[in-house]
This record gives structure tokens, sequence and C-alpha cells, in this order.
């Protein structure tokens, strides 16, 4: 057995600001500390990691490397949307020496970790335990609207890699009409991702809001709107807060039937560990098993609250390990 199999794994996680490197063995569950790299310091991806080896592989550089980065995912290759690196891992092999490089999207990475995640990982948001073997979901709203399924067949694992935050945002009733029909004369198009399930969808959401109240309100951002709902300052923000739960429900409970993710369905996502007393008592649940004749299948599905910061990682290392080239 190579040295490849044996030896030191890197994995990556690379936003458009930042990047995190840490080193793990290919057998064994520790993955090594993290070194925090600021994208703007480095040209390009292969000087990021140049350096970070220099400092940290002892002696037993890496042969293989597996990278998450925050954007789509075409032939092993990555132009990142917010910085000038351009991730490919066909190139990255053999001026870096690996045996190979798998360039994965992030939040194909978080749906990797899901059979790892611990009881202490996670804040349970309703339902059951899940059927073994089953679809596992992740949604998360951040930047942009995660989606990701992770499907495990004959012992073999897939995680399918989606663009349905750009799908169109769902009305449950006459309020989130209007508020969508505002969207629409604002957006054209009104996706989950751009009418309320990211920040910027978030800011978008308490606007269209003010607009169908004829409601006079100060400008906020999404994290002015949630700390706003949050500590009771603003009704109008609180309102907008409780959209976001409910629309997020409603939106995780299409995605649970159209994936058939009886294993469960994960929330993750910058955003929503900041409230998860909020989300519990919202219509997040409620929204989510209110599908008609379909009600006692989503109720039986497992909804829960995804609060270990380094998933990421987890993830991460599950693929390495499950993918040993």
């Amino acid at each position: 057995m190579g040295i490849g199999r044996t030896g030191q794994i890197l994995l990556a996680d690379i936003g458009g600001t930042n990047a995190r490197f840490a080193l793990s063995q290919r057998y064994g569950d520790q993955t090594g500390p993290i070194d925090y790299v600021k994208v703007a310091d480095f040209p390009t991806v292969r000087e990021a990691i140049a350096d970070v080896l220099s400092r940290r592989s002892g002696g037993d550089p890496p042969r293989r490397a597996v990278l998450a980065v925050a954007g789509p995912v075409t032939n092993n290759r990555c132009v990142m949307t917010n910085s000038p690196w351009v991730i490919d891992g066909n190139e990255l092999q053999p001026v870096l020496g690996f045996d190979s490089v798998h360039v994965l999207n992030d939040f194909e990475v978080v749906a990797w970790s899901l059979p790892a995640l611990q009881p202490a990982d996670l804040i349970p948001l309703g339902g059951q335990d899940g059927l073994p073997g089953e679809p596992l979901l992740v949604v998360g709203p951040g930047t942009g609207f995660g989606v990701s399924c992770l499907v495990e067949r004959h012992g073999a694992r897939l995680a399918v890699v989606t663009e349905a935050g750009h799908a169109t945002l769902p009305a449950e009733n006459e309020r989130e009409e209007r508020v969508i029909a505002c969207l629409r004369r604002r957006l054209g198009h009104v996706s989950i991702e751009r009418g309320a399930l990211s920040g910027s969808g978030l800011q978008s959401l308490y606007e269209a809001l003010a607009e169908v109240d004829g409601a006079q309100v100060p400008q906020r951002d999404a994290a002015a709107i949630t700390k706003a709902a949050l500590d009771g300052s603003c009704a109008h923000s609180r309102g907008t807060l409780e959209m976001f739960c409910a629309t997020l429900g409603s939106v995780a409970g299409n995605l649970a039937v159209t994936f058939g993710a009886r294993g469960g369905v994960y929330i993750a996502g910058g955003i929503v560990p900041r409230f998860p007393e909020f989300l519990a008592a919202s219509a997040f649940r409620a929204r989510f098993e209110a599908k008609g004749r379909f009600q006692d299948y989503l109720r039986n599905i497992p909804t829960r609250l995804v609060t270990r910061p380094d998933a990421s990682f987890l993830g991460l290392k599950m693929f390495a390990d499950h993918n040993p080239d």
C-alpha cells in the first residue's frame, strides 16, 4: 500500500475572503489544527497551499488533497466568484506533487458530513428518528441558499449537488403572494435565494413587507434585521424573521418530498444558527409538514439544526475516507 493511501491528506475549506487548511491521516478520526489564510494575501491557491505545507507537513508531505470551494465546480475546477483564485484540481496535482486532488462544492461537503454528526452537533427541530439508509438532505441560508442531498445505495455514497436556491420562491398564503408580487416588480424572477432565504434575501423580504404594509422602516441589512427582531426593538424586523422561518419550513418540506429525504433534513448555513430558539418557536416545523395528503410522510422526517462549526472538515474527511482513490 503506497504513501498516497497511508500518509497525510490536505483538507481545505476555501471561501471568497478566507481559506482554512488542515492535515489529516488516511486512517484515524483526528484532523490536525486548522490554518486560517486570507485569500487576499496570496495571488493563487497554489501559493497558499505551498505556504501552509512549508509550515505544517512535518517532513511527511500529503499525497492527496480534498478542497471545498464556495462556488460551482465543473470538471474538478472552480472559478471563485468573490476572489481571483481559480481552483483547478488537475493543475494543482502535478505542480504540488499530489497523487490526487478533489475539488468539491462547499455544500456537497456539508452533505458528506451528515452521517458523522453527533447529537452534540445538532439541535432537534421536530420529527422522528429518520430511516437508516435513506437520503439525507441539507439546506442552508447564508450568502446564498445551498442545497445538497447525500444518497447511499449498496454501500456507495453520492452527494447530489443542486442549484435549488434558484428555483422559484413559493407562496403559502395571500400575504406571501402579495410580498412575492412586490418582489417580482423589483427582481423579475423571484428565486428562493434572492427573494427570502439568504442574507440579501432577508433584506429583500424586509423591504417588500414594508411596502405591502405601507410601513416606514429604517434601512437595515440582514444582520441588523436579525438583531432588531431578536432584541424586540422592531416589530417589522420580527415579522420579517418570522416569515423567513416559515418560508424556510415550506421550502425544506418541498425539497424533502422532492428527494425522498426520509433519513432527515438538516439546516446549515451562516444565518439560522444565530437564532435557534426563535426558529424552534416559529412556524418552521408546521410549514415543513403542511403538505396536504403527505403530512404524515413529512411528520416522520426529522429536522435538525447543524451547530458544529467545523462540519466542513468532517465532511472533507468523510469524502476522503469513502473515496480512497
